[in-house]
């Protein structure tokens, strides 16, 4: 029967992308003092400093600079050869989150899509649920992002037009409270539409941004009869409750900003708009994706809003159609988008970085260095991901930068951060030390490339099952990328391909604990044959490239 369960818990690996893993912990029986000594230190907030010393002191920062007098009973890091950064910060994401739903309820996000037939409905509207009551240490990503020098970061619930409120999150603690460190900081809004055809309402842009709209005015009105009817309630009705404008009401008196989607310049001038159409009492806007900022720039600086930048620049699809040939306005769009934080740094906005669609903390960086490329300063691409993230989420007192007093949020390279080769040697966040476990590397050079979209086929109990595989290799066989079904996507937290053998690792939670699920076999140029292993269990698997014939895929997947 175990057996059976572990089998079951094999595939559920790439349909239910479940890639919880433990709490993690700093190393065991570390002292809560640290001095980093000799290092290169990078503040952001002020000129590095050669040579200097960190001191750290129950999870916060307590001496910087030159000629510190370390305390007796630190840990002491020798710094040298090392640069040490503030933790980075990822400023629009679901790190942290649960994968699963919400459990469904009256007011539960299912109700509100179905049968929606006006606005009185509140369709697609979930703003009472909040990312710090579903921030969980079960997220396998917590550990990714952290080994990939990223110490904190702004998440929020997904799906629907008012899915819920932000929480700046640090990705450390011993219980998943520990996590939150400012809450609410956000109020993200989308434009999800029913699809139309009978979906329910609304079924357009328009309808979507009327609805919009409407629950704006609808708030607002809210909190002025409910201060009204406070003042003097006898003799006076009293205002009728809406759980979509009491959440939201109460947001926006914590200056949490409303942070509306704009990627491209049709987009970015709307977004102008309606931030001077949705007047409510103590709202602010920022606005999120901000690709095509190169074109609107100066435009924005007039509004003075802040920008979030989706590091996930637009590209080709892998298996794109060849015969689809993209249009003049989209190739341009993929050249010019990285240069769109060196706009927005000209014009004076301010901007920070998210890692959008990108699974990889490596990846993200990688991304950032793009816009360095395209002619953004260094200082000002760090600033992005650090304290610029900071000052517009309200968190720059305590995070952001290296100065005495903030939380101590650190990522240790063993060079310049956005150098390609450069390692990151270990991380503090809260305080708590990581040190990073290198990947395994492939011995021998690859031969042929396992980059692209794959059909993975297997057995399990229950019957046949399929999911896809999206991998990226770099040259030296590095493997990295994503396993996708339609319940969701897991990240591929190591690979490689050495010759044509290969092997790549996800994580699960397997009754209460993490167990690594590893993926290895022969790639022949053309398809995958190998085996899943998972707690001593094997079950074989082949996989072929969607574009290869079905009768192809029957005969690959009738060899197991």
């Amino acid at each position: 029967m175990r057996s059976k369960i572990i089998l079951w818990c094999v595939s559920a690996v790439c349909f239910m992308a479940l890639c919880a893993a433990p709490p993690a912990q700093a190393q065991g029986g570390e002292p809560q003092y640290f001095a980093i000594r000799g290092a290169k230190v990078v503040p952001v907030a002020g000129s590095p400093m050669e040579n200097a010393t960190i001191v750290i002191a129950r999870g916060l920062l307590t001496a910087v600079g030159k000629d510190i007098a370390i305390p007796p009973e630190a840990w002491v890091v020798d710094g040298k050869g090392l640069t040490v950064y503030p933790g980075l910060i990822d400023s629009f994401t679901d790190v942290g989150l649960s994968v699963a739903p919400p459990a469904s309820g009256e007011a539960g996000p299912r109700r509100s899509q179905e049968g929606a037939h006006g606005p009185e409905d509140r369709p697609y509207s979930t703003p009472w649920r909040t990312a710090a009551d579903e921030a969980t240490l079960s997220d396998k990503r917590i550990e990714t992002w952290r080994n990939g020098g990223f110490t904190t970061v702004v998440s929020s619930p997904k799906g629907g037009i008012f899915p819920g409120q932000a929480a700046v999150l640090d990705l450390a603690g011993e219980r998943a409270g520990d996590l939150v460190v400012k809450s609410p900081v956000a109020i993200p809004v989308t434009f999800q539409t029913s699809g139309g055809f009978g979906g329910g309402f609304p079924s357009s842009i328009m309808g979507t941004l009327a609805y919009i709209h409407q629950v704006w005015l609808d708030t607002e009105w809210s909190i002025k009869a409910q201060a009204t009817y406070e003042k003097n309630p006898r003799g006076v009705a009293r205002p009728r409750y809406d759980r979509t404008e009491a959440a939201l009401a109460e947001a926006l008196e914590d200056h949490a900003q409303v942070l509306i989607p704009a990627n491209n310049a049709i987009q970015l001038r709307r977004a102008l708009e309606l931030v001077d159409r949705w007047k409510v009492k103590d709202a602010t806007y920022a606005i999120y994706g901000g690709q095509m900022a190169y074109e609107v720039a100066p435009e924005i600086a007039t509004k003075k809003l802040p920008v979030l930048v989706n590091l996930k620049w637009p590209e080709a699809e892998k298996d794109a159609d060849p015969e689809d040939k993209p249009s003049l306005r989209t190739l341009q769009f993929r050249d010019r988008a990285p240069s769109s934080p060196g706009a927005l740094a000209k014009a004076g906005v301010k901007f920070a970085f998210y890692s959008g669609g990108i699974t990889s903390p490596k990846d993200t960086l990688k991304a950032a260095k793009k816009s360095i490329d395209a002619g953004l300063a260094p200082d000002a691409a760090l600033r992005a991901l650090t304290l610029s993230a900071a000052e517009i989420f309200g968190v720059a007192d305590r995070l952001g930068s290296i100065e005495n007093g903030k939380i101590a949020n650190l990522v240790v390279t063993d060079g310049d951060l956005f150098e390609e080769k450069t390692k990151i040697k270990m991380v503090f966040a809260d305080g708590r030390r990581f040190e990073i476990r290198e990947p395994e590397k492939p011995k021998e050079p690859p031969k042929g490339d396992i980059t692209g979209k794959w059909k993975l086929a297997y057995t399990t109990p229950d019957g046949p099952e399929e999911s896809t595989a999206d991998l990226a290799m770099d040259k030296d066989g590095t493997i990295s990328g994503t396993l996708t079904s339609k319940r969701g996507t897991a990240s591929i937290i190591s690979g490689y391909l050495s010759v044509d053998k290969f092997s790549f690792t996800i994580n699960i939670s397997i009754e209460g604990s993490a167990a690594d699920v590893i993926f290895s076999g022969a790639f022949d140029g053309t398809s995958l044959k190998g085996t899943i292993h998972v707690q001593g269990i094997s079950l074989d698997f082949t996989g072929v490239k969607p574009t290869i014939t079905t009768t192809a895929a029957a005969t690959l997947g009738g060899a197991q």
